[in-house]
């Protein structure tokens, strides 16, 4: 990977890694506009003021807007998600993973 290409990808992480960045986009992946308590709530756990400083990250990277129905994923939005939409079938073979170990 040339420094270009890595200075890309760890700006692109530094943006995703913030606390609750990624609950903000996974909770609007089907698209639907949610309004802010709505998305606090499908969030779960996140106070005001922590996700409206992750909405206006997401707002600034191009990956979520507000519409008059409520907040959504751009295009750009929809397409990270599909390249991360792998997460839920990794996570599930994890866990399970994870629970034998425990038993073990």
């Amino acid at each position: 990977m040339s420094p270009k290409e890595n200075a890309a990808v760890n700006r692109l992480l530094e943006t995703l890694e913030c606390r609750y960045a990624l609950r903000v986009l996974w909770a609007l992946r089907d698209g639907h506009p949610q309004t802010f308590r709505l998305l606090q709530d499908s969030v779960g756990g996140v106070t005001p003021n922590t996700l409206n400083t992750r909405i206006k990250e997401l707002r600034a990277a191009g990956f979520v807007d507000h519409g008059s129905d409520g907040y959504c994923v751009t295009p750009s939005g929809q397409d990270l998600l599909k390249r991360i939409a792998d997460l839920q079938a990794f996570a599930t073979r994890w866990v399970a993973a994870q629970a034998r170990r425990a038993t073990a």
